[in-house]
């Protein structure tokens, strides 16, 4: 029997696009560097029925100045091709192994900013590069979400980040996830977290807040007992922990300049614990970009964070927020 929440390869590739106009598939990935104190998110986004595809990626650090590169017009590969290029950028997603391994390499225009707030404004900043070869390698149990096309994997991150030509080293941790369905970006909000705390426990919760249908998904994947062994692709494998759905999930946040929470709560029960889990979350680096629907004329803004976890039990992780904050009509 398939268990609740087990992610199929074959989902890996890509699927046949449906009708509706903002049918969409997207790959996304995450990563923290092993010393916490920088990261970056990176997303694949194509829209078949519109005939473009969207590249938005973000680099963030203590002190650092931030890396930005959008780009929402990129054409889409054909058939179930996962390269895109055109004259300045290149994006080529790789499925190593199904739901074990893959990779992304890109190299593309980017904007080097200041301040975090400048993503919000066309053409602020200093034009750079941006170049990125990392691969995810999964560290948990992949986790399909209970009623729409999506699942989520927790993994070890590697590879190298280039800003204008001078490399970087990854070997750290992160999430990736990959969806196909019709996502309107602009209709409702939403938060979306990953973490990964020191006992090895991870943590994902997507909290949808659809007027009149508020729904939550995500879960708590124990890590392993010493000793044991077992298989990624399914859940619940002791060699990866132990998947324990999310059962009652609160996320609150404050909301400071620009629309940037500056710090947010989390409590939440799983099957792992019927105790209330409860986690402060503090943001460390922002990484946002401004969604743009042209045809509709709509924006949202899409604050992003790395992040810092502190639970009441004294655990302590690193991962990834955001906050998707749509324009009033």
């Amino acid at each position: 029997m398939t268990a609740a929440y087990f992610v199929e390869s074959d989902d890996e590739s890509r699927h046949t696009p449906e009708p509706e106009d903002l049918w969409s598939e997207s790959y996304y990935a995450d990563f923290v560097d092993g010393d916490g104190t920088w990261g970056g998110w990176l997303r694949l986004g194509m829209y078949p029925n519109r005939k473009v595809a969207w590249w938005t990626a973000y680099i963030v650090g203590l002190g650092r100045t931030g890396v930005c590169s959008v780009d929402y017009a990129l054409p889409v590969p054909a058939g179930d091709g996962l390269v895109i290029e055109d004259a300045d950028t290149r994006v080529e997603i790789e499925i190593i192994k199904p739901l074990e391994s893959f990779r992304l390499a890109a190299a593309a225009p980017a904007r080097i900013l200041s301040q975090p707030e400048q993503a919000y404004v066309e053409g602020a900043g200093t034009p750079g590069t941006l170049a990125v070869d990392l691969t995810w390698t999964t560290d948990g149990t992949p986790y399909h979400y209970s009623v729409t096309p999506r699942y989520e994997i927790p993994c070890l991150v590697t590879g190298t980040v280039t800003i204008d030509g001078q490399e970087h080293a990854v070997d750290g941790q992160g999430q990736r996830d990959h969806s196909w369905a019709a996502r309107d970006w602009w209709a409702f909000g939403w938060c979306w977290s990953s973490a990964r705390l020191n006992d090895g426990t991870r943590i994902h919760l997507s909290d949808i807040r659809m007027p009149g249908f508020p729904i939550f998904f995500g879960y708590v994947q124990t890590p392993p007992a010493a000793g044991s062994a077992g298989s990624a692709g399914s859940a619940g494998s002791a060699g990866h922990g132990t998947v324990h759905p999310i059962t009652a999930l609160t996320v609150t946040e404050v909301v400071g300049e620009h629309g940037f929470p500056t710090s947010a709560h989390i409590a939440l029960q799983s099957g792992a614990d019927p105790d209330l889990l409860t986690i402060a979350v503090t943001p460390l680096a922002y990484g946002p970009v401004l969604l743009i629907d042209e045809q509709r004329g709509r924006t949202s803004h899409f604050p992003r964070a790395m992040v810092r976890y502190d639970v009441a039990d004294g655990r302590q992780g690193l991962g990834w927020i955001e906050w998707n904050q749509p324009d009033p009509a």
